[in-house]
């Protein structure tokens, strides 16, 4: 735009300034006057060409053929290819979209694409989730270029507005993440995804605390309070340097050590937690979570899962590190 408001406002400059060799046919007594150059100038550089406006010297005639036609060209060539490229990025867009929402079942809804949304997608993408399953909602045009870059479904707009969670499939999705930059659009999001879908598993990140049980009242299952747990870090490095740089190698993905959840062994059933390869810290029991010291949990039955730390080169689904594809204690012998 910029581009092709140039090439008219050099045109008219051009014009204007060679005006006495123009000539406006329906009153032939008449000087040339900037509106007569403005209007001359649009209408050639559109083709439109009534000719009531027409060069009468040679100069002007020359100039019209060797610097205004090839102006003319180069603006009609920005604005048709300006216009092309937007049709052509809108139909991509839309195939897209259509793509993934004939099959989109069991996806997962990325609510705000920020440093906090972008980390959990890479997270779910390196623990195997499929770019095409992952569908990002935000309304930021930044945010969005740069979702579409890595691949991914978006849908612009407010998350907080129903139309636009339905259009990104959050009625059939079965993770619902919600990182927006305030808490009131956290739990304005959080309550309707919870009434288009009730049985979404849904975690939302808020900046305050206070927040936290009104994030949960509105129907998040789990809540992250960034503030504090980013306090907590800096306060523990700053008391141990050692453990602040532990709980980061925790927290940071594909680097030392990971926690990771996996199902427990036909063969683990009945021992202790301490007993197992891998480091269990705590056991996942119909739908509680116990310490590895619990008594409740001495002796491990069916159907536990084990949260377990260990060397982030093993997959976080695998059974114990360097095993892959042995049978769960929930399958059949």
């Amino acid at each position: 735009m910029l581009l092709a408001l140039a090439i008219l406002a050099g045109t008219v400059l051009l014009v204007y300034l060679d005006r006495g060799s123009y000539v406006d046919n329906n009153d032939p007594t008449k000087h040339v006057g900037l509106v007569d150059a403005f209007y001359y100038t649009t209408v050639t550089l559109s083709t439109t060409g009534y000719g009531d406006i027409a060069p009468v010297t040679e100069g002007a005639r020359l100039i019209n053929a060797f610097v205004v036609t090839p102006l003319r060209i180069a603006f009609l060539v920005l604005l048709i290819g300006t216009t092309l490229e937007v049709l052509a990025s809108q139909g991509r867009e839309r195939f897209r979209v259509a793509r993934w929402r004939k099959k989109m079942v069991d996806h997962v809804v990325v609510v705000g694409y920020g440093t906090k949304g972008r980390s959990a997608v890479q997270l779910l993408v390196s623990n195997g989730v499929d770019k095409e399953k992952v569908v990002v909602v935000d309304p930021g045009s930044a945010a969005l270029e740069d979702a579409n870059a890595d691949g991914l479904a978006v849908v612009a707009g407010d998350a907080t507005r129903r139309e636009v969670l339905r259009r990104a499939g959050v009625e059939t999705a079965s993770q619902v993440i919600i990182t927006t930059s305030r808490d009131d659009s956290s739990v304005l999001a959080t309550l309707t995804a919870r009434q288009l879908n009730p049985d979404a598993y849904i975690v939302c990140a808020v900046r305050e605390s206070d927040n936290v049980a009104l994030v949960k009242q509105s129907g998040a299952d789990s809540v992250i309070t960034s503030s504090d747990a980013v306090g907590r870090l800096l306060g523990i490095s700053s008391i141990s340097p050692t453990l602040g740089s532990v709980m980061e190698d925790l927290l940071t993905y594909g680097d030392g050590l990971e926690v990771a959840e996996r199902e427990l062994l036909v063969t683990e059933v009945g021992k202790q937690p301490q007993q197992l390869p891998d480091q269990v810290i705590a056991v996942a029991r119909d739908d509680k979570v116990y310490r590895y010291f619990d008594p409740t949990v001495t002796q491990l039955a069916r159907g536990d899962r084990l949260i377990v730390v260990r060397p982030s080169k093993e997959l976080p689904w695998a059974p114990r590190p360097g095993t892959h594809g042995e049978a769960g204690a929930d399958e059949d012998d």
